[in-house]
């Protein structure tokens, strides 16, 4: 998962790149962009979040000195600097040029920008009753901000003077694209409308800011506030001893008199529903879980989310379009929402058939346990009874292949691959402020010249206050301006629960996947090799940035990583041959289920946002799409309705859901390229990858950039091979796929 943000474009400017939930008012969870044009140092009287970064390694936030109570003043002064800057470049006498308008804007807002970034960290990291206030007010008053820049006329009108002008087709290709975003960003965000009308598009704005920050408050809470107390060793019964450690440490951190606790993230509850043989204990941990934000009480959900969605619909009609999924997909690869809901459509049905046989082959061996002859799986059963069937089906026990998936030697690995794919070399560093103990940092350099690229920080563990599931942000966007070269700062964060004091964190396959997809999208920013910070790194469309980050988790699987990382904990002999091969042949078990979840939520999605201005009671068109759409009784949405932060606390995957779908289909077809070629380390392949796509950010057409590398356009056909479904047009059924253990897709996050 993504998150992202641009203090220097307007609101539909941010909405394009995200900011689901994980930072401020505006959208995906998102990545925060920070520009260092700013001066070089810093005034002596100038307040720590707004000083320009120093220190080692390019310089970094100044973490240790931040004060939430500081967050308010230095937004506010920021925007003041930004404001009068945007004004400077909307009333220059001069004819309007690329030099004095567009990049003018680049050099503009660094101030804000640092703020912004740290402030970003806070809301996703170190969430708390004090951080949540201000966040509440200062989400309108940031909205507002937004549109104070998108609606100045003059600017636009300048915008629009170097985007006809027949000079723009003198410039640089990067700096024809950079026009034409700009210039498409501020119509699409309301630029050309009447005054009225841009008054109107404002207060809507300001209120889906509000509506934003309650919705992710309020997922927040419920998650912090609801546990699953073990009360006895019973209760325990059926979780591996890793699970049992990490229950117990949890209970002794909150200070909770039992014999174990399951918090309210699915880093916690995925792994109880899949070992605990304590079927009532499993449906409450279940319950709990899905009906996040759907209790009823102060934090239910569902009259943000109508209102949320009217909101949505009136904006959209204000610019021109027939509904926000049509405003939302309008600058996408997918283009337009019937595309998007075609290729969904194309996989739902093999996947739900295939639930149907998963679902067989489950009551079958349930029954052959002594199960009664009306037993029915229910969603809490579907993950332990899965976990069976794959046990006796292929021999493969998750808890036999976690002793050799360390955290740290996983984090290892990914470094390696970097090395072996992009060139990079991770070197640990300790003299860079952090926000918080847990959190590590790596300088990134080129193997060959030595030159540092980059900051990597890791954030692995789960705490209160932080966001659920795992994603990636950037603090600092690469660039060149004015001859000067910033390296970018990006961030991993995970949601890991620690065991005892000492002991290695061991994880499941499918949380090494997710570690790997999000390292992806740290590559994808430390790849970048642009001029302009709002082109840089993973500042690229919806439905193609997750693209690089579902290419990365094949090389999890690959022999080499597996040979060298993948080590058992305890004797530190690598995953045995034949170990390996059971996971091979396993990769397509349980991909009903993956698909079927996922599909579930990226159609309600768009099949909400399709509704115009229907007014949606939440609970009720949840229920009776997914009935229409044949969803099967045994499992749920991935993200129900109430709890879908990737969509209702902000516009960042609003409609746009679906994309890790498209994503996939691209990633799958990309990987197709190494397998033909030498194999997952072809070095020609793996240098066309980095030109093409990880270098250029979004200085060049998606479209464009992906046929560049692969030499044609992409096809599904190795997705659906992948999951094991049926390839269109195919006399015969799939093969079985190749000999790689292949995670679904599905968001890695939230």
């Amino acid at each position: 998962m993504l998150i992202s943000s641009h203090a220097r474009r307007p609101a539909g400017f941010l909405a394009v790149l995200g900011l689901a939930g994980a930072l401020f008012s505006t959208p995906a969870m998102a990545q925060t962009t920070a520009s260092t044009s700013a001066p070089a140092t810093a005034r002596a009287d100038q307040p720590p979040l707004l000083a320009p970064w120093g220190g080692p390694h390019g310089g970094g936030p100044a973490f240790d000195k931040v004060k939430v109570a500081d967050f308010k003043p230095a937004l506010e002064t920021a925007m003041a600097e930004n404001l009068a800057e945007i004004n400077a470049i909307a009333t220059n006498p001069a004819a309007p040029t690329f030099e004095n308008t567009i990049a003018a804007m680049e050099r503009s807002g660094g101030a804000l920008d640092r703020v912004q970034a740290v402030y970003g960290v806070w809301k996703s990291t170190l969430n708390d009753k004090a951080f949540g206030a201000v966040e509440t007010e200062m989400a309108p008053k940031m909205a507002a901000f937004n549109d104070q820049i998108s609606q100045n006329l003059a600017l636009f009108k300048r915008i629009e003077a170097v985007y006809s002008s027949p000079a723009t087709k003198q410039l640089t290709p990067e700096q024809q694209r950079l026009v034409e975003v700009d210039y498409k960003q501020f119509v699409r965000s309301g630029a050309k409308l009447d005054a009225t009308a841009k008054a109107r598009l404002s207060a809507i704005n300001q209120a889906l800011a509000g509506l934003f920050t309650n919705f992710s408050q309020n997922v927040l809470a419920e998650e912090a506030d609801s546990v699953l107390m073990l009360k006895t060793d019973k209760d325990l019964g059926g979780l591996p001893a890793s699970l049992r450690d990490a229950a117990k440490t949890t209970a002794g951190t909150r200070k909770i008199a039992a014999a174990g606790v399951i918090t309210n993230t699915r880093s916690s509850i995925d792994p109880f529903l899949t070992y605990s043989d304590q079927r009532a204990l499993r449906e409450k941990a279940w319950r709990m879980f899905t009906n996040r934000g759907d209790n009823g009480g102060a934090h239910d959900n569902n009259a943000l989310i109508t209102q949320i969605l009217q909101l949505r619909a009136e904006r959209a009609r204000l610019l021109g379009y027939a509904t926000h999924a049509h405003l939302r997909l309008d600058n996408t690869m997918a283009k337009t929402p019937e595309a998007a809901m075609q290729l969904m459509e194309q996989v739902w049905k093999p996947a739900v058939a295939r639930v149907h046989e998963e679902v067989a082959d489950m009551l079958a061996l349930a029954k052959k346990e002594g199960a009664p002859a009306n037993f029915k799986i229910e969603p809490w059963d579907y993950r332990y009874y899965a976990e069976k069937v794959r046990k006796a089906r292929y021999d493969l026990d998750q808890n036999e292949v976690k002793q050799y998936l360390q955290l740290d030697k996983m984090r290892e690995g990914m470094f390696w691959v970097a090395g072996e794919l992009f060139n990079f070399a991770f070197v640990p560093v300790t003299d860079v402020p952090v926000y918080h103990p847990d959190v590590r940092v790596w300088q990134v350099n080129d193997k060959t010249t030595g030159q540092q690229v980059g900051l990597w920080y890791f954030d692995p563990y789960a705490r209160p206050g932080k966001n659920s599931g795992a994603w990636m942000n950037a603090y600092r966007n690469q660039e060149r301006m004015d001859g000067k070269a910033v390296t970018t700062i990006v961030s991993n964060n995970s949601n890991f629960v620690k065991g005892k004091d000492g002991e290695p964190v061991l994880i499941s396959w499918t949380d090494a996947t997710t570690l790997f997809h999000e390292f992806g999208h740290a590559l994808h920013g430390l790849s970048s090799n642009v001029t302009y910070p709002t082109l840089s790194g993973t500042s690229v469309v919806r439905d193609y940035v997750e693209f690089p980050s579902q290419l990365l988790e094949n090389w999890l699987a690959t022999p080499e990583v597996l040979n060298k990382f993948a080590l058992h904990y305890q004797t530190g002999q690598p995953i045995p041959a034949a170990l390996v091969a059971r996971i091979n042949k396993a990769s397509t078990f349980n991909e009903g289920f993956a698909t079927t979840e996922f599909l579930a939520s990226a159609l309600i999605d768009m099949k909400l946002h399709l509704a115009g201005s229907q007014k949606i009671d939440p609970d009720k068109f949840e229920r009776e799409t997914l009935a229409q759409m044949g969803m099967p009784h045994e499992l749920v949405m991935r993200h129900r309705t109430p709890q879908f932060s990737h969509v209702f606390s902000s516009d960042g995957y609003s409609a746009g859901y679906y994309s890790y779908l498209w994503s996939v289909v691209l990633a799958a077809d990309a990987f197709s390229a190494f397998t033909e070629a030498s194999g997952p380390y072809d070095k020609t392949v793996a240098a066309r990858l980095r030109q093409n796509v990880f270098t250029v950010g979004n200085t060049v057409d998606p479209a464009v950039g992906y046929r560049a590398f692969r030499g044609r356009d992409p096809k599904i056909d190795a997705l659906m091979k992948e999951r094991g479904f049926p390839v269109p047009g195919a006399k015969d059924g799939p093969k079985d796929p190749a000999a790689k253990p292949r995670a679904a897709a599905k968001p890695k996050g939230k």
